[in-house]
């Protein structure tokens, strides 16, 4: 996939752990910016306060 079957098992680790956080940081951003960007619109359609 990524090159990482070459690695020895503790790089492979770290590498696999780090790629996971980046992805989490990358979705929480992601996720933030959405919901500023469309949540008072969703509220107001579906009737919130």
């Amino acid at each position: 996939m990524l090159g990482l079957e070459t690695a020895s098992g503790s790089v492979e680790a770290i590498t696999t752990i780090g790629l996971v956080l980046v992805e989490a940081v990358v979705l929480y951003v992601g996720y933030g910016a959405l919901s500023s960007l469309v949540g008072q619109t969703v509220l107001d359609a579906v009737g919130g306060e």
